[in-house]
């Protein structure tokens, strides 16, 4: 298995939710996390600090479609950090757009995100449905 991502940008705009997958990513072994609200603040982040994973919920108070950050990801080429989308409604991602990484249906297990974090860049797309 890989590594954990040692640094990552969580873009949630749920305090509570973001919070969360904070204290996973850390207790698991995360370096770095940096949380953004927005797809705005996402794409500054981006701009300022290069990530191994981004969280991604695709459902943003500032836009209805986060897989823009996901797309301008996909054009960093080899470099580009590991994508996890975090999303309640995991089928209005477009296919083309869910296969750059990881669709975890919310509410996901702690243990889902950890292996979602640990997915080698590139890595088969794995869906992992919502708990019993």
């Amino acid at each position: 298995m890989s590594k954990l991502a040692k640094t990552i940008l969580v873009v949630e705009d749920d305090t509570l939710i973001a919070m969360a997958i904070e204290a996973i990513a850390s207790d698991a072994g995360a370096e770095s996390i940096d949380t953004c609200t927005t797809t705005s603040e996402a794409l500054v982040a981006l701009k300022n600090k290069d990530y191994d994973a981004v969280v991604l919920d695709v459902h943003l108070s500032d836009s209805d479609d986060g897989w823009e950050v996901a797309e301008l990801l996909q054009n960093l080429g080899p470099a580009a950090p590991k994508i996890v989308f975090s999303t309640g409604s995991p089928d209005s991602i477009p296919e083309d757009i869910a296969r750059f990484g990881t669709v975890l249906a919310k509410p996901y297990q702690e243990k889902d995100l950890v292996a979602a974090l640990q997915l080698p860049v590139g890595g088969l797309l794995r869906r992992f449905a919502r708990p019993a």
